[in-house]
């Protein structure tokens, strides 16, 4: 198991980030979903329906990547490899409940459908990485002054910050 790195870690235990689940079709293409997840014992989990795509797709031993996108700072996210440990119905349902607890406020899941069975998945990380925030660099590229900036700036009687 590979170590989310702690200048990382905020998204995974703070923050209401999404993550986009990658998975692979039966053809070999990617197919991605973006999904609520949480971080637990060093493993990602994942809440589905069965029948679903990614349901279909997500077997013990398969290979995911998650991207995982800061909702503060959207040039800084996490990119975590790693395979699909376990699949379990046992604890979905909580498991969805406490999704719907993080995501929207809810303390039941709102959208259920009648007869669904919920799958819970954990996915063990095998190599994690990220990038850090760039905002202070793009805004600073951003209000740099430019010929053009300037000469807008001279004509209006403006002072350039």
């Amino acid at each position: 198991m590979a170590p989310i790195p702690d200048k990382y870690l905020d998204l995974l235990q703070q923050k209401k980030a999404f993550a986009n689940l990658a998975t692979l079709m039966p053809d070999g293409s990617p197919q991605v979903t973006p999904v609520w997840f949480d971080y637990t014992g060093g493993m990602i989990r994942v809440n589905t329906a069965k029948g679903r795509v990614k349901a279909r797709n997500l077997k013990p031993g398969t290979p995911v990547a998650l991207a995982i996108m800061d909702p503060d700072e959207p040039y800084r996210y996490l990119q975590i490899r790693g395979r699909v440990r376990q699949v379990r119905e046992e604890g979905a349902d909580a498991h969805i409940d406490a999704l719907a607890q993080k995501y929207l406020g809810k303390g039941k899941y709102p959208f259920r459908q009648p007869g669904e069975v919920r799958l819970m998945y954990e996915i063990e990380p095998a190599s994690a990485s990220g990038r850090p925030a760039r905002r202070r660099r793009v805004l600073q590229a951003a209000l740099a002054p430019s010929p053009s900036r300037l000469s807008l700036a001279v004509c209006a009687g403006m002072s350039m910050p």
